[in-house]
């Protein structure tokens, strides 16, 4: 009878131990992640019975510097902006009079988002932020998990191992996607909050020429190889997430290729078009300008050439960002397109109105369309003209010779932008505004071009199998106009 029952004895230890092991790789799964700004927001809460004082220490000299004047009374709130890694120090009232038995405690601020101190009645700082704030509820689920498989080890006969492990899994999944779909839920109401507020901001944002661009959140410095002669360019990113990025860049074309494409572009400027939701194109009255598609001849780049130049710095900067090793084969034609203004009394002046240059549903990207735009500026308007990404609350007035970068890829993912860079190109009142645009496609090259493609982003060859009745495969469509046109054209700004 020994065996049997240290046979049994020791598989509930194994499964005991693993349950454990388990729960602790269960924890430190949980992870937030952070990449927003140095500055940041946090509350004192003072939850004890004596009166206290906070004080910055200052990181060279470590003197204190008081911060809260007056005291911070019991049951009071004392909200501070500070930045991230500096220290605090919370101390008792009675700290000017009775240096000997004053309480007191320090924290530093994180990087983190949500931060409260809470001071207890020993003067304790505990503090709490929006990761501290996951990881206690991730423990507490696990705990509970970890509590309920092992009291199922416990009170059974013979222990289990992969029944008990089964079920802790079971239990942690189902507290995990609980969790996740409030987390979701909160998401999407303050995505269409968001949304909902930009578009009533949007007219009002366009009709300010006084506006200037949105603040700069980091600057670095991009050189291109192939132009030894300009140095290096300030980029000043506006935005930066994995699926959506904004950059300006500075003296990004030159005089000598804007020249260069007017020229090429006279003899064909014709209205521009949008996508007609069905593969096609159509004229709108949400897009008013004249555009004309330029074909890069590569043979002319070894001498030169100022397109095939312009063209090779735009694929170079896209590559140097995304990392996606783009070639120039496949890709559409350089556009250059032409706004003109009539006059603030204009009841319809050249503009185009809020749209995705892709798609920007979230989705996985289709191979062969569009997952990222350069649009440079060679004349700006007297007055108007200025181009507003409006969810993601990024306001550019442009200047000749700089550009506008932006992505709506996550490269790593494959997964398209929500809709951060939707975008629009405000009304032309006064004066000429002058573009030229390259939208850049991921999954082209020689053998299948970018005009291989319909605008719904199925090979023409696939989509003539379908004209004789038989179903077409369904295709997600945006609710804005994906505007890219056959014939050498699509969106701009």
């Amino acid at each position: 009878m020994t065996a049997p029952s240290s046979s049994v004895s020791w598989s509930r230890r194994q499964c005991m131990t693993a349950i454990s092991t388990l729960s602790v790789a269960f924890l430190w799964g949980v992870t937030l992640t952070s990449g927003s700004p140095l500055s940041r927001k946090f509350q004192i809460l003072n939850e004890g019975q004596s009166k206290v004082e906070l004080y910055w220490i200052h990181p060279q000299t470590r003197d204190a510097v008081i911060m809260s004047n007056p005291d911070i009374i019991p049951g009071a709130e004392f909200p501070l902006d500070s930045f991230v890694a500096h220290e605090f120090e919370v101390r008792e009232l009675k700290c000017q009079t009775d240096i000997g038995s004053c309480k007191k405690c320090g924290f530093a601020v994180s990087s983190n988002e949500d931060q409260v101190v809470r001071i207890n009645n020993d003067i304790e700082c505990l503090f709490e932020d929006n990761k501290v704030k996951a990881r206690k509820e991730a423990e507490d689920m696990v705990a509970d998990c970890h509590k309920e498989a092992l009291d199922k080890v416990n009170s059974a006969s013979n222990a289990d191992v992969t029944q008990a492990m089964k079920d802790l899994v079971s239990c942690v999944q189902g507290g995990v996607a609980e969790k996740l779909e409030d987390i979701n839920e909160e998401i999407a109401f303050q995505s269409t909050v968001r949304k909902d507020i930009a578009g009533q901001l949007e007219n009002y944002t366009c009709m300010d020429d006084t506006m200037d661009s949105s603040p700069t959140i980091e600057e670095k410095m991009w050189r291109h190889d192939q132009d030894p002669g300009a140095g290096t360019r300030r980029v000043q990113i506006k935005h930066e997430r994995p699926a959506s990025k904004i950059h300006v860049i500075e003296n990004f074309i030159m005089e000598d290729e804007c020249i260069a494409m007017e020229e090429a572009a006279k003899k064909s400027l014709h209205r521009a078009t949008v996508a007609d939701g069905r593969g096609g194109s159509k004229y709108s009255e949400n897009r008013k300008a004249l555009q004309a598609g330029i074909t890069v001849n590569w043979q002319k780049e070894k001498d030169g050439d100022p397109i095939a130049r312009l063209s090779r710095r735009v694929y170079d900067y896209t590559n140097d960002v995304l990392g996606l090793n783009i070639e120039e084969h496949g890709q559409e034609d350089l556009m250059s397109i032409q706004y003109e203004g009539r006059g603030k009394n204009d009841t319809e002046p050249d503009r185009y109105t809020p749209h995705c240059d892709g798609d920007c549903t979230g989705l996985p990207h289709k191979e062969g369309t569009r997952m990222a735009t350069m649009v440079m500026y060679c004349t700006v308007a007297d007055q108007g003209g200025h181009t507003n990404f409006r969810n993601a609350g990024v306001h550019v007035k442009p200047q000749s010779g700089n550009a506008i970068f932006f992505s709506y890829i996550d490269p790593k993912a494959r997964v398209m932008d929500t809709g951060f860079t939707e975008h629009s190109g405000c009304p032309v009142f006064e004066g000429e505004k002058k573009i030229v645009t390259q939208w850049i496609r991921l999954g082209v090259d020689k053998e299948n071009p970018w005009n291989s493609f319909n605008t719904l982003g199925i090979k023409h060859s696939v989509a003539a199998k379908y004209q004789d009745g038989e179903e077409a495969p369904e295709e997600e469509e945006d609710d804005e106009d994906m505007d890219e046109e056959e014939e050498g054209a699509g969106d701009e700004l």
